[in-house]
């Protein structure tokens, strides 16, 4: 096994890092497929759909989750793991937890999709509910860490974290250039920044013209904000669309550092756009989709992107949808 660090993990990762996340996750991680989409093709365009729906858990988060809590020694394990999530990172983190025969503890949004939260303690953690408009997540979990000398696992500003996620953005390349071809552009949702900034270390490395793009929920659009003030600029509140994976106060302080460098561009979807985009990917892709894994093809459905005679990978990053909304927003 790759040697864990026990120092705290600030550093800011690179491409190495990415590299060394993907031969740990060999054959523990799902190879996703990056899929042709010739319904989303015009003016040129060659556009795939990066399926992380297929991941294990049904997102992205399982990479991250997995390349951090595989890192820690084995005299540290007894304490567990305790995170922080609205879903996807808690499914991701109790999957990989439970692989490891590590025990996990997730503090979770009341409001979070009962379908993130039943299969989070299905998987076998503890579950600690919070209100996300009066209380600190990160004080919540830091608090349990403490008490039970446990480890915590952030949801995207870690560096085996981003490192874990930029596996995507690997992939993504190798798989163009298995079929001749190298990406022009990738879009993929951005909350924390962990997914964008780690795809954005994969990329670049291997095609530094390209252009990675964070897509956001209308409102919620920090990122974009971010990169046009220089600094991390904070959403004004923290519910209010359907993308409920997506809403996080401010890109972290480690993925801005960076996304500000490698990623630099946003896009925006409203939430009607976000469920015209689900119900697209049913009905034309037969794909399920959850509104946070949607955001990015909702721009390019909205005209948002400019993909004429460009090679375009979407990143489609979870389908944990409610089936309550997603019957309502499939019936529309």
């Amino acid at each position: 096994m790759i040697a864990a660090e026990t120092s705290p993990h600030n550093r800011v990762p690179t491409a190495a890092d990415v590299a060394d996340a993907a031969r740990l996750l060999e054959g523990k991680a799902v190879h996703t497929p990056l899929l042709r989409a010739p319904i989303l093709e015009s003016a040129g365009a060659r556009v795939f759909l990066k399926c992380e729906i297929f991941q294990h858990t049904g997102s992205f988060k399982f990479r991250g989750a997995y390349n951090c809590i595989a890192r820690i020694p084995a005299e540290r394990r007894a304490g567990g793991v305790v995170a922080f999530s609205s879903g996807n990172h808690a499914q991701g983190v109790a999957a990989a937890a439970k692989l490891l025969g590590v025990p996990a503890t997730i503090v979770m949004p009341a409001d979070a999709p009962v379908l993130k939260r039943e299969r989070t303690a299905a998987l076998g953690a503890a579950i600690v509910l919070y209100d996300r408009e009066r209380e600190s997540r990160e004080e919540i979990a830091a608090r349990l860490a403490r008490e039970r000398n446990a480890t915590l696992v952030p949801p995207y500003d870690h560096l085996h974290v981003i490192a874990g996620q930029g596996t995507v953005g690997a992939e993504i390349c190798n798989d163009l250039v298995a079929l001749g071809l190298a990406p022009d552009m990738v879009v993929a949702p951005a909350s924390g920044g962990g997914l964008i900034g780690g795809i954005a270390l994969a990329v670049k490395k291997v095609h530094p013209a390209a252009h990675v793009i964070a897509a956001e929920p209308a409102d919620f659009d920090d990122h974009a904000r971010s990169f046009r003030s220089g600094r991390r600029e904070r959403n004004e509140k923290l519910s209010g669309s359907i993308c409920d994976a997506l809403l996080t106060p401010m890109p972290g302080e480690i993925t801005f550092e960076i996304t500000r460098r490698l990623v630099g561009e946003a896009v925006s979807a409203s939430d009607d756009e976000v469920r015209a985009a689900i119900a697209f990917a049913f009905r034309e892709l037969k794909l399920v989709v959850e509104p946070g894994g949607a955001v990015a093809l909702a721009a390019l459905l909205a005209g948002k992107l400019d993909v004429a005679e460009k090679t375009v990978a979407i990143v489609l990053s979870g389908g944990n949808v409610d089936p309550a909304l997603f019957a309502a927003v499939i019936g529309r």
